[in-house]
């Protein structure tokens, strides 16, 4: 009875936060899904897309709606690690004497986004790494410990690429999801015009607070998952894998690093997630399935045959799921 009353609470904070987002937000409820999955999950969110579809207004508007404070840092080519993370500045006491003080850089934030993260340079991409998988800074001796909840949300334009420094497999293997967000449909297109042309005024609601959103996420983390769930998904990453037992001929010829151990802890939060929004208690194979390529698409590296035949990740991981049979006792 407990756990049927944690999974309606859950879904019933879930949609309540998803009507708000969608508020502002035209169309893009996939999307929009996914980021509210990935913050429940207590995960961070890599977003590709052209310019202008409304990235950043998804992240404002979501902050808002959770009533946490929101960061924006925008990535430039000249930024620093220090830009980042923070730097000590010289300031005078109420003695009249200077004293070196930290002053704590933007990332240090409920929500922070990480506009066109790529066009940084690796040194610079590079202070991200601990925060998001540590959750915490080290400056000197001290260690800042970030807010809960803690979500860094990415963006970066899948075609610009000069003047752009691509992010390593190490720190894209950080993201629990990589979401496209596409091109809006024509009613879609209609609804914006209304929205953001005219006099109507969009007012987002808070709806919950991040105190809320902690302890539902101890919810998903206490889900609890089938051997026949967790078989599963191990062997839908590891089909992922050149080489392995369960590779498909397609990933043995077109694929060069499959997922990591990182991609089975994602694909375990992300199906908890589904099932809650289900109302039940317990993972399924057809939420594993229904999350696997949102989760495993960003820690795939094709080869340049595949590239050249136009074999995408997304691709890999479909074969996975096609070919990866329910494992039975």
């Amino acid at each position: 009875m407990q756990a049927k009353k944690q999974a309606a609470e859950f879904k019933y904070v879930f949609e309540q936060v998803f009507t708000e987002v969608s508020k502002a937000v035209v169309g893009q409820k996939q999307v929009v899904h996914g980021v509210l999955t990935a913050i429940m999950a207590g995960g961070h969110i890599l977003l590709e897309g052209v310019p202008g579809l409304g990235k950043t207004l998804l992240v404002n508007t979501l902050s808002q709606a959770i009533n946490a404070d929101f960061s924006r840092i925008q990535f430039t080519p000249d930024m620093m690690p220090a830009d980042i993370v923070g730097t000590s500045v010289l300031i005078e006491n109420a003695d009249g004497k200077h004293e070196l003080a930290f002053q704590q850089g933007p990332i240090v934030a409920n929500l922070v986004l990480a506009d066109e993260i790529n066009r940084a340079t690796p040194k610079t991409q590079s202070a991200l790494l601990e925060v998001m998988q540590e959750k915490q800074l080290t400056v000197g001796r001290s260690t800042i410990v970030m807010p809960e909840p803690f979500c860094v949300m990415a963006t970066q334009n899948p075609f610009e690429q000069e003047g752009t420094y691509p992010l390593p497999e190490a720190q894209l293997d950080r993201f629990l999801f990589k979401l496209v967000v596409g091109y809006p449909t024509e009613q879609d297109y209609r609804e914006i015009i209304e929205r953001t042309t005219g006099e109507q005024t969009i007012q987002v609601n808070a709806v919950t607070n991040g105190e809320t959103i902690n302890r539902l996420r101890r919810v998903v983390q206490r889900v609890p998952v089938s051997q026949v769930a967790k078989k599963y998904a191990v062997r839908i990453v590891m089909a992922t894998q050149p080489n392995s037992e369960y590779a498909s001929k397609l990933v043995n010829s077109y694929v060069r690093l499959g997922a990591s151990p990182r991609g089975i802890q994602g694909l375990m939060l992300a199906a908890k997630v589904r099932a809650l929004l289900n109302e039940r208690f317990a993972v399924s194979c057809d939420d594993i399935r229904a999350v696997a390529i949102d989760v495993l698409r960003h820690r795939i590296v094709c080869s340049f045959q595949a590239q050249a035949e136009n074999i995408t990740a997304d691709d890999v991981v479909r074969d996975a799921v096609e070919n990866v049979r329910t494992p039975c006792f």
